[in-house]
């Protein structure tokens, strides 16, 4: 009986994190990915049976939450429960974008055990989450060339997943994907090499 109490203690204090998230407050946000990404990556990682589309989807959903965190409702279920269901959608959407067998989910899949993310170093979203503030952050964005720079701004900015971002700038899939991809991977080089690197 000792576990209702411990969760109902997580779920207030993840409701608060939502609530301050959505007055835009960076420090809980990375708080709240600290305390859930574990167990999202594990439901991601149980639908879509591969780590690496666990890991994009999972950067998608933490994005879709800072965009939406003030629509949580906490008389309408548990933040775990909200969390996941945004996590759920995405993979779900990947699955039916690639066309794969879908997964049957279960009453009690969010039960299971968490997983370890892959590393411990911050992901991007949570780079450019802490130095939003800095001018070094604009100006690693505006080092990227035209492509990855837009499809970057439009999904921290308006949190289009890559399939909105393919539709919105008229691009293929895959390419759109590379852009995000390579921009990323610049940007946290770039944020690096400007003092952001947690050691």
């Amino acid at each position: 009986m000792a576990d209702a109490p411990q969760s109902s203690e997580k779920s207030t204090r993840l409701a608060a994190l939502l609530a301050k998230v959505a007055l835009g407050d960076q420090a809980s946000f990375a708080d709240l990915y600290r305390q859930t990404s574990s167990h999202l990556y594990g439901v991601a990682v149980r639908i879509l049976r591969e780590g690496s589309t666990a890991e994009e989807v999972l950067q998608e959903s933490f994005v879709s939450v800072w965009h939406h965190a003030g629509s949580y409702e906490a008389a309408k279920g548990q933040p775990l429960t909200w969390l996941s269901s945004i996590v759920r959608n995405r993979c779900l959407d990947q699955l039916r974008r690639r066309e794969l067998d879908t997964v049957t989910m279960t009453a009690d899949d969010d039960d299971g055990k968490e997983f370890d993310l892959p590393s411990g170093e911050p992901t991007p979203v949570e780079m450019l989450l802490a130095g939003a503030e800095a001018r070094s952050v604009r100006d690693c964005v505006d080092a990227l060339d035209a492509g990855p720079k837009q499809a970057i701004a439009l999904a921290f900015y308006q949190g289009l997943s890559h399939a909105e971002l393919a539709d919105h700038m008229r691009q293929p899939l895959g390419t759109v994907k590379s852009w995000v991809r390579r921009g990323l991977e610049r940007l946290k080089n770039c944020l690096d090499r400007a003092g952001f690197a947690r050691n």
